[in-house]
């Protein structure tokens, strides 16, 4: 797995999904670059996104309006989101938020995707 702290290698095409593992937080400080690099990953047709949170230490709700962005950019474009977390607090904060039938949740990588390790790693706390 690329762990550069601050930057993202080109995604892993896993079947057809780009698999981007994010760290640390999720705030209102590390958002505009997360968002951008998201943007660029659902611009296309019928994206196909599996994004790795168990590395998430915090997200507060800007971090969870660029998730709810990013939902919102892949359906539009009829594609598929994927939330990957063993986090019984994140899943706490989405039942609270209003948001728990909003994403599709999973406790670890799909099957077919869980292959080569996921390249596309964002280190959020750096951003």
């Amino acid at each position: 797995m690329s762990d550069i702290a601050g930057r993202s290698a080109q995604p892993l095409q896993a079947g057809t999904a780009h698999v981007v593992t994010l760290r640390g937080e999720l705030d209102l400080l590390t958002a505009p670059a997360l968002r951008a690099r998201l943007d660029m990953l659902t611009a296309g047709p019928c994206p196909d996104l599996v994004l790795d949170l168990r590395p998430v230490s915090f997200i507060d709700c800007t971090g969870l309006g660029v998730l709810c962005r990013v939902r919102n950019r892949v359906s539009a474009r009829q594609g598929r989101l994927r939330l990957v977390t063993d986090s019984t607090s994140l899943r706490r904060v989405l039942r609270h938020t209003g948001m728990a039938g909003v994403f599709e949740l999973l406790p670890g990588m799909p099957v077919g995707v869980a292959g080569p390790p996921a390249t596309d790693t964002v280190d959020s706390a750096v951003l």
